[in-house]
């Protein structure tokens, strides 16, 4: 097991020293008390998260570290030389795949996995996306194994959550200790909303006139993530609005507004594709804007993320991504795939069931921890009623091996114990290329042994720190 802070050795790592020397200067009840201050900032400043297994409390906080994670400046530079490479083969994947079809030609991808999938929108077959931007905000986790071991668990290219997260973590982080923070010499993250705002304008569609409008489109205060929906509209100076607040005239998007109708240029949903309109999608949504396929077939508006990009999503497809690199690019792979088994061929899904106490075996369309198998950690009884699950739809279940997940140093009750951790950087996509913000949002498994990061299921956060060149 990779600890990121002390070698073999027992003596820290190089871009840990100073949080070494500074952890060894601060007693435990120094930390309680700076920990006992951090929750009650983010309760002033109300960032929390629902989570709907424990009741949907939109008063849940979700627990913060006062350790940083950090990495060094050429640790990152390998990191965001992957991150670029893989959004790039990503967003050619989704064009290709509503266009062309070329990959799927060549047989570097199975047609019925793309076409039979529920991610893919046949709406979009055809459609010229703005930019040629399907995934503009795409939210890459990785976890780490060793020294220069960075693998991809999973991509996010539909709605990725938790960058709000991030950039409070370091407000609180600066707010708690200061001196150290400046000393520190780390990579800047407070420009992430300028640089969202900018990548969002970039790809207004041609129609559009003098300075794009851009809005936040939310499901409204009930969804789990609406504090981050708010605080990015805000951080970009946009308005944040509901499907009630537009509406489609003359082909093209308005919003309500007490001087009259404005032109909408890009919506920056955090709605799913079937709410968004329910004259082509599900009728009886009511988050939607009735005519708003139609104006963005039309031209008149942009949508980020694209329609139909959380194909890019599934497990199943993340398998292929490798290929896509090769196909795309013609390059190797800068960050590797974990092993994956498909379970939908037969001699793979055979060694899955020969294996469960070994895997993970996850959803292909599962999100935020649910739906998932730990093997090493399940009893017998749920191995087996997952083996059930599996040979009734083998199609929507993948499975890896249970990787020995890098740890940190963690404040817990005890003191400060190594947790393993997961990273979730945020790619940016625009008609000017790709950004990446120096650094993500660390997530850390509080519970002893835990290899479950996610909010949803009782993991917490970390500042994550990349440190100047």
């Amino acid at each position: 097991m990779f600890d990121e802070m002390y070698g073999p050795d027992g003596a820290s790592r190089a871009p840990y020293a100073a949080i070494a020397r500074w952890l060894d200067g601060l007693p435990h009840e120094a930390l309680r008390v700076k920990a006992d201050e951090a929750e009650r900032l983010f309760r002033r400043i109300g960032i929390t998260f629902a989570v709907y297994t424990e009741g949907g409390d939109p008063e849940r906080l979700i627990p913060y570290d006062l350790i940083p994670r950090v990495l060094s400046a050429a640790e990152w530079r390998l990191i965001e030389r992957g991150l670029k490479q893989r959004t790039k083969a990503l967003n050619a994947f989704l064009a290709d795949v509503y266009g062309a079809g070329e990959i799927m030609a060549a047989g570097k991808v199975p047609e019925a996995l793309v076409l039979r999938n529920p991610g893919f929108e046949a709406v979009m077959q055809g459609l010229a996306v703005p930019g040629g931007v399907y995934t503009h905000v795409a939210g890459i986790d990785l976890v780490r194994t060793g020294p220069d071991d960075f693998y991809v668990l999973e991509d996010n290219c539909r709605t990725p959550s938790g960058v709000s997260y991030m950039l409070e973590n370091r407000v609180v982080m600066m707010r708690l200790f200061p001196d150290f923070f400046a000393r520190a010499g780390v990579e800047p993250i407070a420009r992430y909303p300028e640089m969202l705002l900018r990548s969002l304008q970039s790809v207004a569609p041609p129609r559009c006139e003098g300075e794009p409008t851009v809005v936040v489109l939310t499901p409204g205060q009930y969804n789990s993530a609406y504090y981050e929906h708010s605080f990015l509209a805000d951080e970009m100076g946009v308005d944040l609005v509901e499907g009630v607040d537009l509406v489609v005239q003359d082909g093209a998007v308005f919003k309500r507004t007490t001087q009259g109708l404005q032109r909408v240029d890009v919506i920056y949903r955090r709605i799913d594709d079937a709410f968004l309109d329910p004259q082509v999608f599900r009728a009886d949504s009511a988050l939607g804007v009735p005519g708003l396929i139609d104006a963005y077939k039309r031209g008149a508006v942009a949508i980020a993320n694209a329609v139909g990009a959380g194909i890019a999503d599934d497990k199943a497809v993340y398998v292929y991504v490798p290929e896509m690199i090769r196909f795309y690019l013609g390059e190797e792979p800068i960050l590797k795939n974990v092993p994956t088994w498909q379970c939908g061929k037969a001699d793979e899904r055979a060694y899955v069931l020969e294996h469960l106490a070994e895997l993970v075996v996850k959803e292909t369309r599962g999100s935020g921890g649910y739906g998932m198998l730990i093997g090493p950690q399940a009893t017998k009884a749920e191995r087996t009623a997952f083996a059930r699950k599996i040979k009734a739809d083998p199609d929507a279940y993948i499975a890896q091996p249970t990787l020995s997940l890098s740890t940190c140093p963690t404040f817990v009750d005890s003191g400060v114990a190594p947790r393993h951790v997961d990273l979730r950087p945020f790619v940016l996509s625009g008609a000017h290329g790709i950004d990446v913000v120096p650094g993500g949002l660390t997530r850390v498994a509080l519970r002893e042994g835990s290899l479950v990061v996610n909010s949803s299921q009782g993991g917490g956060t970390k500042d994550t720190w990349v440190l100047r060149g």
